[in-house]
C-alpha cells in the first residue's frame, strides 16, 4: 500500500488555519484516536468487537481523510479477529502517519 497523508494534512490544516500549535494538537489527538482503536483491534476476540473496532477506525479515517487509514480499516472489516495481517496493516499506517512532523509554516 503507498503511503500518502496529503489529504488528512490538508484537512488538518484546514482546520487549524494557521495556528501551528493547533494543528500539531489535532494531528496528536489523531493519532492518539487511531492508536486507541488499533488497541481494541488487537484485543478483540470476537466478531462483535473486531468489527466495532474496525468500524470506528474506518469512521476515524474518513472523517478526516486518511486514505491509507481508510483502506487498512476496510481490510480489517473483512478480516477474522485477530487477523495479524489486518492488525500489521492498521498499525503500519499509524506509525507511519506518526512518525510524519507537522510543517512549522514559521520555517519555511
Amino acid at each position: 500500500m503507498a503511503f500518502n497523508h496529503g489529504a488528512l494534512d490538508a484537512t488538518l490544516a484546514a482546520a487549524a488555519g494557521d495556528d501551528a500549535a493547533l494543528l500539531r494538537e489535532l494531528r496528536s489527538a489523531f493519532v492518539e484516536s487511531a492508536t486507541k482503536q488499533l488497541d481494541l483491534l488487537k484485543r478483540a476476540r470476537c466478531d462483535g468487537n473486531w468489527h466495532v473496532a474496525a468500524m470506528r477506525l474506518k469512521g476515524l479515517a474518513a472523517s478526516f481523510h486518511a486514505e491509507d487509514l481508510l483502506q487498512a480499516a476496510e481490510i480489517a472489516l473483512h478480516a477474522a479477529p485477530g487477523e495479524p495481517m489486518a492488525i500489521r496493516e492498521v498499525e503500519a499506517v499509524i506509525t507511519r502517519f506518526a512518525r510524519t512532523r507537522t510543517p512549522d509554516p514559521n520555517r519555511i
